[in-house]
């Protein structure tokens, strides 16, 4: 009955592993010879990984090969990123506040930070998150926390390494395409996370670079 067992396992393998091949079925006659005792058991780690290598064979085989090798997306560059860096820091300005910016590309990379005179020492990083999860989420960091207060996201998308749910945070769109996302750090809060004054600035060094990303190459 063990015996059994063991072949009917080996078939299945084949299977599974869609290797019908003669290379497969040589590989389970010749561990069939085998006595399904001690000699068997001093071969199982080999089995393991023999059939572990056939499945990633398998699992190549079986690659859409009409897929395209390479594909292209847009993103930022730097000069947009430094031009809207520099319209949000300047709107906080404005308004009296020093600010840091940050502005990342599609790949959540920093392209652009920038600091004022009077800002923190931890606006920077706190700039960096916001940016980092307005582009990740593909949400402001302002609708974010929202959420997160209604209990519409789980509790512990607060807690992912990196992320930061405080309004402050903007996706930059172009061309029915997320490029990027432009996070503010250093203004006190608004009347509420969709009215914060870092949202605000953020929002406006978007609007220094909207027509350019939205009708450029």
């Amino acid at each position: 009955m063990k015996k059994e067992r063991k072949e009917k396992t080996l078939e299945k393998l084949s299977i599974q592993f869609n290797t019908k091949g003669w290379l497969m079925k040589k590989v389970i006659a010749y561990f069939k010879r085998f006595s399904y005792s001690g000699r068997f058991a001093f071969f199982k780690v080999s089995t393991f990984c023999l059939f572990s290598t056939f499945s990633l064979f398998a699992t190549a085989s079986d690659v859409n090969n009409d897929a395209p090798s390479l594909y292209s997306f847009k993103s930022l560059s730097l000069e947009s990123a430094s031009q809207a860096a520099w319209g949000a820091l300047s709107e906080c300005r404005k308004r009296g506040y020093s600010v840091a910016v940050a502005v990342v590309d599609r790949g959540g990379n920093v392209q652009a930070m920038l600091r004022d005179k009077f800002a923190g020492p931890h606006t920077p990083e706190t700039a960096i998150a916001k940016a980092w999860t307005a582009n990740s989420f593909r949400q402001s960091t302002a609708d974010l926390a929202v959420l997160l207060k209604e209990g519409k996201i789980p509790n512990q998308v607060q807690h992912n390494p990196g992320a930061l749910l405080v309004g402050g945070g903007v996706k930059i769109e172009a061309q029915g395409e997320i490029v990027g996302g432009i996070g503010v750090s250093g203004a006190p809060p608004g009347k509420s996370e969709k009215d914060s004054i870092d949202g605000a600035c953020a929002q406006a060094g978007i609007d220094v670079i909207k027509d350019a990303i939205e009708f450029g190459d």
